[in-house]
């Protein structure tokens, strides 16, 4: 598979000496200033046609200069009987995807994986001058277990986490001789061993993520098992997100943060799948993890600021989700994600299609959301940026950086075609223009000889020895970042490599310029976690613009996948959020007398009390999903056009104890079987805010079958404030969004659910759901509409 990808890079190559300069430019699009980077527009799903669904997407940058992207075992495409064992796509662009083969035959997966076994949720990495494949087992062949009576194996759900290497992101994979980490548990009742995600953390030691909603997410550090890195986890594993909540954990460092996102609700609920994706952060890799308002992720009422949720959109279930960086340093989030028109693989039942999005990923205030809060995209967009005039992998030779010194050809199994300094001087590859100051400048960088010469890139690189240098210094041990003028050191600071770093390995060094900050971050492969990083406060009136490129000092330095352009000019303010509007005083009610005021409509006789300034209401033992429908309601008619209707909540659930699923909170009501409500809710262990819809959606063996699913909003607090926002789009259709909060100033805003257009709404309160423990009472302060 090596060779055939050398062969789709030689005709690239090909191509290049054809048109020259002119293929860093997409086909159809305007020529950009050469210090100007090329992005492509996409319209998701991106990994149409060749996957219609593709889940729990992990990407990486190959060294050789291609995007690839795992997904989770099932068939690619409609109707095709046979599942992919983690199907990998390729790509130039982060846009254009193309199935190029699986991880896994059925011949080929892990010897201890039971026959029947899948293999989901992978996650790639690039360590040690090699890839690792992690990835979920369902069914493991145990030592000793016997074979059941018609040969199924005597346990089952003994899920466990396996790795696999490779010198190609196309393989072929060797998997581990066992478990990384092998089932927790006995008796067919095993912890959800799912969603690995691997990470290198400070002093380059390795960890790994796993977990899922029965059990929690742990981190444990990994070790070297022979000839098997990385195949071992060691120590006592430590949990950092609560259980009955998140899974497919996925972390990056940002500014000394490390970011935990992880998914929520149901993966998998067909038309009414509300998967999201929360983050908290921790500046230690195992937590504690705790959200915008300072709420940790794992305790019962369980933090987690949205970062990834619907909108109203054709996508719902937008989630389990990575993060890459294109080459002028903008982050995008890749997630799956379900069109609620076409939620199924195949009819009306059985795997949900979840396609592979892409959409730009925005640090806010410190805190990472998707299109500054826009959410999944539908309609097309400006793209990742992958191209420009100074973006090279040297199967062209590079032509657009000028060479001085002393430079040679070289090839590499990895990479593909690169350069290797051969002076014994200093050998720079410096773009052939000028830079503007906001730089982004990167490159995957090697020493193949034990010369101790500084190797690494410049930017603002101008007459009289005016630049600024990340170098890795062999000889110290260190990142060194330095700004120099008229040959003299005029700033510079360091930043440690781990204890025997390899410089043999390709490892990708980056620099950026902004304002007048110089930032320098070492990877093993553009992941979000550094090996050394280190930031720069430039001299007052440094000239930022110039040459920009690649440095080395003596021969046996190696330079592939170069780039240099203008640095992404970053989103920081978010889209507007819901706006409250004007309190109505006729459909609101402050409870303040021994009665609700006229105008509410009693469905099925509610026991409650208004008393004490509040409407007090014990958890019925009833409740609306599926055939029940039996729970009482309190409902108004909402006004007309846009709404917003808000009521403050006391609800006595206490926490940790298992009280399955006492609520109380807001409804948009249609029917008994078409609607939306948002709630603070007992979910086993676990106090969540719940925006749940429900409706009808025949499926392909019940005419009569209903669909419910929900999404998370913000953490809950003893008192917690809920608020659902009504709009009508262009079509008439009914959009609702739920935001909550645990003080009524500050507000987490959260995915939104659609009702038909024509629909007759009306809006109220809800106490049901008790299915275990004493009956809570909801206490509700007041009742607030209002409207634009």
């Amino acid at each position: 598979m090596r060779t055939s990808s050398r062969r789709l890079r030689g005709t690239i190559a090909a191509t290049a000496t054809v048109v020259g300069m002119a293929l860093l430019v997409p086909p159809g699009s305007a020529a950009a200033a050469p210090g100007d980077g090329t992005g492509t527009a996409y319209t998701n799903p991106v990994s149409h046609p060749d996957a219609d669904t593709f889940a729990d997407p992990a990407v990486i940058r190959g060294k050789d200069g291609y995007w690839y992207a795992y997904g989770t075992t099932d068939p690619l495409k409609e109707n095709e009987p046979d599942r992919h064992l983690l199907p990998i796509l390729q790509s130039e662009d982060l846009v254009h995807w193309k199935h190029v083969g699986d991880a896994f035959t059925e011949a080929t997966k892990p010897a201890w994986a039971e026959p029947d076994a899948a293999l989901w949720a992978p996650d790639i990495r690039y360590v040690d001058g090699q890839y690792r494949l992690y990835y979920v087992v369902t069914e493991v062949i145990q030592p000793g277990e016997g074979v059941e009576p018609g040969g199924d194996y005597a346990e089952h759900n003994d899920n466990a986490i396996g790795v696999a290497y490779s010198d190609s992101p196309l393989g072929p994979w060797v998997p581990s001789d066992d478990p990384v980490v092998g089932p927790r548990g006995s008796n067919d009742n095993y912890l959800w061993t799912f969603d690995p995600h691997m990470i290198v953390g400070p002093q380059g030691r390795e960890y790994l993520y796993y977990g899922s909603y029965y059990g929690g997410i742990y981190v444990t550090e990994l070790a070297d098992q022979g000839t098997e890195p990385g195949s071992e986890a060691t120590g006592t594993p430590t949990q950092v997100a609560i259980d009955n909540k998140y899974e497919g954990a996925y972390v990056v460092q940002r500014n000394g943060w490390w970011y935990l996102f992880a998914s929520s609700a149901n993966c998998c609920a067909g038309p009414t799948t509300g998967y999201s994706v929360h983050v908290g952060r921790s500046r230690n890799v195992t937590g504690p993890f705790v959200d915008r308002e300072g709420v940790p992720m794992n305790q019962s009422r369980a933090g987690g600021t949205p970062a990834l949720y619907q909108n109203g959109n054709k996508w719902i279930g937008a989630g389990h989700n990575a993060v890459v960086t294109d080459l002028a340093g903008q982050d995008w989030i890749v997630y799956h994600a379900i069109d609620r028109n076409d939620p199924y693989l195949n009819g009306r039942g059985g795997i949900n299609e979840r396609p592979m999005l892409i959409d730009r990923l925005d640090w806010i205030g410190g805190w990472p959301i998707t299109r500054a809060g826009a959410g999944p995209s539908q309609t097309r967009q400006p793209g990742p940026t992958t191209r420009g005039a100074y973006v090279t992998n040297f199967d062209d030779g590079g032509s657009a950086f000028v060479r001085d010194g002393h430079w040679a050809p070289v090839t590499d199994d990895q990479s593909g075609a690169a350069l290797g300094s051969t002076g014994t001087g200093t050998n720079t590859l410096l773009s052939r223009g000028t830079l503007p100051a906001q730089v982004r400048v990167e490159a995957d960088l090697r020493r193949t000889s034990e010369n101790p010469g500084e190797y690494g890139l410049q930017a603002a690189v101008g007459t009289n020895g005016h630049a600024i240098t990340a170098r890795i210094d062999p000889a110290s041990g260190r990142l060194i970042l330095r700004a120099t003028n008229r040959g003299a050191v005029a700033s510079q600071r360091g930043a440690a490599l781990p204890a025997g770093f390899a410089h043999q390995d390709w490892h990708n060094l980056a620099l950026e310029v902004r304002g007048n900050t110089a930032t320098a971050e070492l990877t093993n492969a553009r992941l979000g976690d550094p090996l050394a990083r280190v930031s720069l406060a430039l001299p007052r009136g440094y000239a930022l613009s110039g040459q920009a490129g690649a440095v080395v000092r003596g021969p046996g330095g190696e330079v592939d996948n170069l780039s240099a352009m203008r640095a992404a000019t970053l989103v920081t303010r978010m889209v507007p959020g819901p706006r409250t509007g004007t309190l109505l005083p006729g459909p609101s009610d402050e409870f303040n007398g021994s009665s609700l005021e006229p105008g509410w409509e009693k469905v099925r006789d509610p026991q409650y009390t208004v008393s004490g300034g509040s409407l007090n209401w014990q958890v019925e033992s009833k409740d609306l999903t599926g055939t029940s429908n039996n729970a009482g309601i309190l409902l108004r008619n909402a006004p007309a056009g846009n709404w917003t209707a808000v009521t403050k909540l006391t609800i006595d659930l206490g926490t940790d104890v298992i009280r399955n699923y006492q609520q109380g909170g807001l409804i948009a009501y249609v029917n008994d079987d078409l609607f939306t409500r948002l709630s603070h809710v007992a979910i086993w262990n676990t106090r969540q805010t719940e925006f749940g819809k429900e409706m009808p959606y025949a499926s392909d063996t019940d005419a009569n079958a209903l669909s419910y699913g929900g999404t998370i909003i913000g953490p809950p607090a003893d008192t917690t404030w809920l608020r659902i926002t009504h709009r009508t789009d262009a079509s008439g259709e009914h959009e609702l969004q739920a935001s909550t909060s645990r003080d009524g100033h500050t507000w987490v805003v959260g995915g939104v659910w659609t009702l038909p257009a024509g629909s007759d709404i009306r809006i109220g309160l809800i106490s049901h759901g008790n299915q275990g423990g004493d009956p809570a009472t909801s206490q509700f302060d007041w009742f607030h509409v209002y409207a634009d």
